[in-house]
């Protein structure tokens, strides 16, 4: 490939690579994200494939394997283009039929359709899924119309016209200002401006001009993975957010610190980078512009502390990832002592958008603080699990029950964790909360990078509490007294709660040590950290004094506190209980009643889950 060298040239490629593409040719599009990997959506795009050379269609039918699509409870999922039919739960023997009957035909295959769990009735397109429909997918969209591994998919949607428009037609601080009437903040965790972090870095004195321009891909929030998702299905994205960036900050070296754990993410992102640079679009020159750019890529080794600014800077320079005061900014004095600039996934790929569709266009979309939309992980015990894209100020109670269907088993729902670990529990009372940085920071919570975790009926808010605080006393890098000391001390009482050991004076300590953690804490981590307990002391404290004052936990999760028993009206012998029972401890003739020996019951739960009838009594 010849390297570009003017903007005109770039246009001149894309109008060719569009006027060899046929809009109205059936194309297979399969998810290739995480989630759809987990079902071995490699073993489905294989069968395609093999399908597709042994009925001699390779010239009629397209096959492209993308990034994540986004309802992964689903997949692997399968769209057939230009009509967008969507088959859920493919398996590769389905292969045969949908190229038979759907593509060359155009029948519906009725059993791979997605059936409404309440109504029943089935939808033929991808845009008539509810899960889909309450969704703006501005952002992560094209994510199931690009093959990640060819750059000619992402200029053929447009990708890097934002760049070229910025090169060429734009100066440093227009480009900043521009991103500050997008009202654009950034989608890390922390929400700050992210037109003031260009600025501040762009005017940071530096002696030798070096600024460093830096992706955070170091997502490590449990059962999170947007960033992940963008990265390995739209590397370009951020490839070209980037390079605008550097652009308007005066930057010349880029890096992406990616968790280690995210191998298909890094395998995607270098093919992009040796791409783009093929194409003139990174390194000496771009687009013949005189501006020169280039990003590397860094392995982070697992640590959740190197989420924070200066410990992945830290651990860029190949010191121990632990954090330092910021008494001066890291876009003062960041990596190797320069000024740099941090932002994560996401915040990068939503600048072509800005570049592309205006600040005006932009800043209508969101609240007035928050602008935008925003991609959640939904997990959980919820119906619809998967990534979404919803504008700024959409209430809590849309997306779980009109995009996540809901919570399954006709259970109730009981709280939602925003904003990852460090994030708060917000109670069913507030599900018509609009779901923006400050509405989610009074209740409480925090935004965060997008994590969001329901949980019904059946959940312990008390564990709950002290799942997160374990998560975050491990991840401390214990540079600090108040998150060392302070973490370890919330979960030695926690522990103490859950087990029957709670005293009526704990509550307020744990409130007391949550407060000094905030305010005495080196880094974020330390200070959102309380966060879990402090929320579910706020709006579950029945739940609190419960396991304090009556040794009981309300939802029977706490072994500890709860008896499992057998309700002999109920119970009609059946032996599947004491068949399950692992430690011997269910009797019973067959036909009659059953007994559980106290003694040997180590209140697995087995016997519960197992009965169909009901019989098993958690008290």
């Amino acid at each position: 490939m010849k390297q570009l060298r003017a903007a005109v040239e770039l246009e001149e490629l894309r109008a060719r690579i569009l006027s060899q593409r046929k809009p109205e040719k059936s194309c297979i599009s399969i998810c290739g994200g995480t989630g759809c990997h987990a079902y071995r959506c490699e073993d489905v795009a294989k069968a395609f494939k093999n399908e597709i050379k042994r009925q001699g269609l390779s010239k009629q039918v397209d096959l492209k394997v993308t990034g994540c699509h986004g309802f992964c409870e689903r997949g692997p999922l399968v769209v057939i283009y230009p009509k967008k039919i969507f088959y859920q739960r493919v398996t590769p023997n389905d292969a045969p039929e949908i190229i038979s009957e759907t593509v060359l035909k155009g029948n519906i295959i009725d059993r791979l359709l997605y059936a409404d769990p309440v109504s029943g009735k089935k939808v033929h397109f991808e845009s008539d899924v509810p899960f889909y429909k309450g969704q703006q997918r501005f952002v992560f969209g094209s994510n199931g119309l690009i093959d990640p591994t060819n750059i000619e998919d992402y200029l053929a949607v447009g990708g890097y016209s934002a760049l070229s428009k910025v090169l060429f037609e734009m100066q440093p601080v227009g480009v900043i200002e521009e991103i500050r009437k997008s009202g654009l903040r950034g989608r890390g965790g922390g929400g700050f401006p992210t037109a003031a972090k260009w600025e501040s870095c762009r005017n940071a004195p530096s002696i030798d001009d070096i600024r460093y321009v830096i992706c955070n891909a170091d997502e490590g929030d449990p059962g999170a993975y947007m960033d992940r998702s963008l990265l390995e299905g739209n590397p370009h994205s951020v490839i070209e957010g980037m390079i605008i960036g550097a652009y308007a900050i005066g930057s010349h070296h880029g890096y992406v610190y990616v968790r280690h754990e995210y191998p298909l993410a890094v395998t995607n992102l270098s093919m992009a980078l040796e791409q783009a640079r093929a194409y003139g679009l990174l390194g000496e020159g771009i687009l013949g512009s005189g501006f020169d750019f280039d990003i590397k890529i860094s392995r982070g080794g697992g640590a959740f502390i190197c989420g924070e600014s200066t410990a992945l800077m830290a651990s860029l320079e190949g010191k121990i990832g632990e954090p330092r005061p910021k008494h001066i900014h890291t876009v003062v004095s960041g990596l190797n002592g320069k000024p740099s600039n941090l932002n994560n996934v996401e915040t990068w790929a939503n600048v072509p958008l800005i570049i592309n569709r205006g600040a005006n266009w932009y800043s209508q979309i969101g609240t007035e603080g928050s602008k935008g939309t925003k991609i959640f992980s939904l997990v959980g015990k919820i119906n619809n699990t998967g990534l979404i894209e919803v504008p700024m100020g959409i209430t809590l109670r849309e997306i779980i029950y009109d995009i996540g269907g809901g919570v399954p088993n006709g259970k109730s729902f009981k709280a939602v964790q925003t904003g990852g670990p460090s994030g708060g529990c917000i109670p069913e009372s507030l599900t018509d909360l609009p779901v923006d940085f400050d509405r989610l920071t009074e209740a409480g919570s925090m935004m965060g990078s997008g994590g969001m975790i329901v949980m019904d009926e059946d959940t312990c808010m008390v564990d709950i509490a002290r799942y997160f605080i374990k998560f975050l006393t491990e991840e401390s890098c214990g540079k600090c007294v108040p998150c060392r000391e302070g973490l370890d001390r919330m979960l030695d009482i926690l522990t103490d709660i859950t087990e029957g050991k709670g005293k009526e004076e704990d509550i307020e300590l744990l409130e007391e040590l949550g407060d000094v953690i905030k305010e005495a804490s080196l880094c974020a981590l330390g200070g959102t950290a309380p966060n879990p307990v402090l929320s579910t002391i706020r709006y579950f404290r029945d739940e609190y004094e419960a396991h304090i004052r009556q040794k009981r936990c309300p939802a029977g999760v706490c072994k500890a506190l709860i008896t499992f028993t057998v309700d002999e009206e109920k119970c009609n012998g059946c032996r599947v209980c004491a068949r399950e029972c692992p430690e011997g401890a269910i009797s019973g003739e067959k036909k009659e009643p059953h007994t559980i020996d106290q003694e040997k019951c180590i209140k697995c739960g087995l016997c519960r889950d197992s009965c169909k009838f009901e019989a098993i009594i958690v008290s």
